[in-house]
């Protein structure tokens, strides 16, 4: 991996799941989240069949895959990886973030839902005495 400053050092997956887990901790995601994400850059990296890659490829992919996941650790993340110089840049990220949020609202990847959806419709309040209506009561009529 061919690092900013042009030093070369190998690929370090426990570097790269380190980096990973701080941006993630306390977030609510499924068990076994990081360690997919991090099999998947990794296979992602080894497909691409070079010898060397750049680091900020590796960042990027890591970014790009966190912030389909999880966008606060999305942003943990790119405050290191970004080096943001101050806060009025950092708060332009988040902002940005939030624009792009709003213009395609999204469950996250890794978010469970509440309630499958079959669960969803008997979840419906009817009032007492009305019977629901179904194809064999309208036919016995």
């Amino acid at each position: 991996m061919v690092k900013k400053d042009g030093r070369r050092e190998e690929f370090n997956r426990d570097k790269m799941t380190v980096g990973i887990r701080k941006a993630c901790e306390k977030r609510p995601l499924p068990t076994g989240t990081i360690d997919k994400l991090v099999d998947d850059i990794e296979t992602d990296l080894y497909r691409r069949g070079k010898a060397e890659v750049q680091s900020s490829l590796v960042g990027d992919m890591v970014s790009g895959r966190l912030r389909e996941l999880d966008t606060v650790a999305y942003i943990r993340f790119a405050s290191v990886y970004r080096e943001y110089a101050d806060l009025a840049a950092l708060k332009q990220a988040v902002d940005k973030l939030i624009a792009d949020q709003t213009r395609v609202p999204r469950v996250p990847v890794a978010q469970l839902p509440l309630l499958p959806q079959d669960e969803l419709e008997p979840t419906v309040r009817r009032r007492p005495g009305r019977a629901k209506k179904t194809a064999a009561s309208v036919k016995e009529k």
